[in-house]
């Protein structure tokens, strides 16, 4: 039984870490859309997609083979539509009706699906295990009669036929042999020359044009596909109907009815127009991110401002945001308490200064040992080298030469503490952090590295004055987050230790913690730290548990704050140049963050952070992952 239980638990722990098949996935995505700034996320969500995001399906734990290649189906579809599909000509050229619209939207996605298939065998086989899934899904196989069978997925099926030389899935059933006479006695003449221009998106949407024209759904091609004033005003509902196809057949058909040719139509306009009320958000965003492109400096823009309508890319609101508040621990506090409250943190932690302070030693030498001295050597002026003084004996003109250290790669670093000021830090806990953030900026600033140091928490218990005006306005319903922040500077990055360090005791005053809002507060510090000068900048969490408002939860749902808090977390480590950890203190923060530690006792803070940050410097790439997900 005992070795039994071991191979069970080998086996267990070698199929859990699926991040390393998610990163392919992602680069895979990257690839083949040539974006490789796009961001790819895995969520137990609808998959989607906008200009700048593609969410994939999550994996399971144990995810089969079959699974694997319908999520990588999924993303190469979702690549292929960003690579080869241009909205504003599909736009243009689109018909008016929405039965005809929905037809030409499904064959523009079966053209750019095809593209890839012609190209990439592996590309495929992943979509062809994607549409097998999808019409599995929809039980096309059980739909026995012409009028419940959709016929916008039959001339999909018959144009990928066309193109590809592949037949329909098993799965599909009759579908396309319902309509195959029907659409060789009207447009089989239009497929003749379709495997010529398949790559010339335009060309191919006027071929469409004439198919739907001769199955009697839409006119032919007139004035209509030149008009640019159409375009612009179809370009933000047109985008996200064709954008959002691929993705969410895999969802929608799932439930969707074939047992009726109009619910069949219906539930496949829902699959390509993307839900409307849903999907429209999110894909005007992608057009609006077009037009930045194209009229302002993206490469500058994008960087800097990263979480720029990312609230509305997760569905999170804010109900108001005219109580929040971002303060300096000054203003919060006169002198005079603030070296109360100092002492106050000293004393209570006297026995562990010792403790930290030889692991701030530590972690100095280590960082001191991995500067590699180099030197620029014949300047005129620095140290005298000593190695050249034999040319004066040989030559007593010859000058003096000198040398000067080169600045460390490390030095050029930024590190960013963001504690969770939440009242279920009181205590014990929030004393260790306050005095290993003491420790370790006054560690740092030795070392040139320049360190900030942020709290965050809410200014009042369940909900304040943000919740007052909720109700003063009828209690209008998903009011989003319902609390008054409060962000707090206890040092910034460019602040001298001594100046500071009096302010960290600010944390030990009764009936400053309250809640937690662990997102938004991740977003500024990160925002904060993104506008830095430094090339490389870090942030470390410390936090000991899920956000929770009292307030907020209250009228969303239950998980409302801790979805936001994915998201963000999601974005930074897939898309920001921040390297982002987390330590936990007694809850296991590692189902957040992919570099986490959870200790149990608030007394091994010091010893995690220190070694956390000493790992991230290590210069080689695989001694910065050490040591990084460990529960303790």
């Amino acid at each position: 039984m005992s070795g039994q239980g071991d191979n069970s638990k080998a086996k267990s722990t070698t199929i859990i870490d699926m991040e390393p098949v998610r990163r392919a996935i992602a680069g895979c995505v990257r690839s083949i859309a040539g974006k490789t700034e796009i961001e790819v996320s895995f969520a137990n969500e609808r998959p989607g997609i906008t200009a700048e995001r593609v969410r994939l399906p999550d994996l399971s734990k144990r995810p089969t083979l079959q699974e694997l290649s319908v999520t990588r189906g999924i993303g190469d579809a979702m690549a292929l539509r960003l690579a080869c599909h241009d909205a504003k000509v599909h736009n243009a050229m689109a018909p008016g009706g929405a039965d005809a619209r929905a037809i030409f939207d499904v064959v523009e996605q079966a053209r750019v699906e095809s593209i890839g298939a012609l190209r990439m065998a592996g590309v495929a086989k992943n979509l062809a295990n994607m549409h097998a899934e999808k019409y599995a899904k929809a039980n096309f196989a059980g739909i026995l009669a012409k009028e419940d069978a959709p016929v916008g997925e039959a001339l999909a099926m018959l144009v990928r036929e066309k193109l590809t030389g592949e037949a329909p899935p098993p799965s599909a059933g009759q579908v396309l042999d319902f309509w195959r006479p029907f659409f060789d006695e009207k447009i089989s003449a239009e497929f003749d020359g379709l495997q010529a221009i398949v790559e010339d998106q335009q060309a191919f949407s006027k071929a469409v044009r004439h198919m739907l024209a001769s199955m009697g759904m839409a006119e032919d091609m007139g004035d209509q596909d030149n008009d640019p004033e159409q375009s612009e005003e179809q370009s933000d509902d047109d985008q996200p109907q064709s954008d959002d196809q691929t993705e969410e057949t895999m969802e929608e058909d799932a439930g969707s009815d074939a047992a009726a040719a109009e619910e069949s139509e219906a539930s496949q306009e829902e699959m390509q127009d993307g839900e409307m009320d849903g999907a429209e958000v999110s894909d005007e965003e992608m057009s609006d991110d077009s037009d930045d492109d194209s009229d302002t400096p993206g490469e500058t823009r994008r960087p800097q401002t990263p979480f720029d309508d990312f609230n509305e890319k997760v569905d999170y609101k804010v109900f108001t945001q005219d109580f929040d508040e971002m303060v300096t621990a000054e203003e919060l506090c006169d002198e005079a308490e603030l070296e109360r409250l100092r002492a106050l943190l000293d004393k209570q932690l006297s026995h562990l200064q010792g403790a930290v302070g030889r692991l701030a030693n530590r972690l100095q030498r280590r960082l001191m040992a991995q500067q590699n001295r180099s030197w620029d050597f014949d300047l005129e002026e620095g140290y005298l080298d000593p190695a050249r003084l034999s040319r004066l004996v040989i030559d007593p003109m010859q000058p003096l030469s000198f040398k000067r250290e080169r600045d460390t790669k490390f030095r050029d670093t930024v590190v960013t503490l963001v504690i969770d000021n939440s009242g279920s830090m009181r205590g014990r806990p929030i004393t260790v952090a306050a005095t290993c953030a003491d420790i370790l900026a006054r560690t740092l600033e030795r070392c040139g590295v320049s360190v900030e140091i942020l709290g965050f928490t809410t200014k009042a218990w369940k909900g304040g004055q943000s919740r007052e005006k909720w109700l003063a306005d009828g209690k209008p319903a998903n009011p989003g987050r319902l609390n008054d922040l409060r962000h707090i500077i206890y040092k910034s990055a460019d602040a001298p230790y001594r100046r500071s360090r009096r302010n960290l005791g600010l944390m030990m005053r009764e009936g400053l913690l309250k809640e937690n809002i662990d997102g938004e507060a991740l977003i500024w510090a990160h925002n904060r730290i993104l506008a830095r000068p430094e090339q490389r900048r870090i942030m470390m969490m410390i936090s000991d548990g899920a956000p929770v408002d009292d307030s907020t939860l209250s009228v969303n749902p239950g998980n409302y704050l801790e979805r936001h808090l994915r998201a963000v977390i999601e974005q930074i480590e897939t898309r920001s140049p921040v390297e982002l950890l987390a330590i936990g203190i007694g809850h296991d923060v590692t189902r957040y963050y992919r570099r986490a530690v959870t200790i149990v006792d608030a007394d091994e803070l010091a010893g995690a952070m220190t070694e956390q940050l000493a790992a991230l410097f290590e210069e080689q790439t695989g001694g910065r992952g050490r040591g990084l997900r460990r529960a303790g």
